[in-house]
């Protein structure tokens, strides 16, 4: 009987782990749609703020941020560039001189559907080798965990 590194060791392989294989899966299709948002000209972060503006006319900044559990700095920036870029729009509020809102101009309306096919398309092209039973598991599992573990943070990077 041959005796394996880990056995050897009392070191676990890093195979053995599903958090290795998660992250194995997700580096893959996370940086295939980052590259194919990049040719779009947004960031992954920047589609998801563009997603979440895209439900609402208008948003708060503190509103953006709690949708995305971002820091209302990283908001800010987010912001900035986007409206830099065309796609969004900052608008004071009458009532309260400090308030503002967010919204998407007219480019950025346009432009979410166009980044939201491709990211369907990423996500066909990635999963589409899973069966549909398969893939109605692994959806299964991964809901579970995030319910049973209490995520909500937006993935975003």
């Amino acid at each position: 009987m041959e005796i394996s590194g880990a056995e050897m060791t009392g070191i676990s392989d890093l195979q053995a782990h599903r958090g290795y294989w998660l992250r194995m899966v997700s580096n893959a299709v996370s940086q295939s749609f980052a590259r194919q948002m990049a040719d779009q000209g947004v960031t992954v972060a920047e589609w998801v703020f563009l997603r979440v503006l895209h439900d609402a006319e208008a948003m708060a900044p503190s509103s953006v941020a709690e949708a995305m559990a971002m820091t209302r700095g990283a908001i800010s920036k987010i912001s900035t560039r986007l409206e830099a870029k065309g796609l969004v729009q900052r608008t004071g509020n009458a009532q309260d001189r400090r308030g503002q809102t967010l919204s998407l101009t007219a480019e950025g309306r346009a432009k979410v559907p166009v980044l939201a096919g491709i990211a369907d398309r990423n996500d066909a092209d990635f999963f589409g080798v899973l069966t549909a039973e398969e893939a109605a598991a692994l959806d299964r599992v991964l809901a579970a965990l995030v319910a049973r573990r209490g995520l909500r943070d937006v993935p975003v990077d």
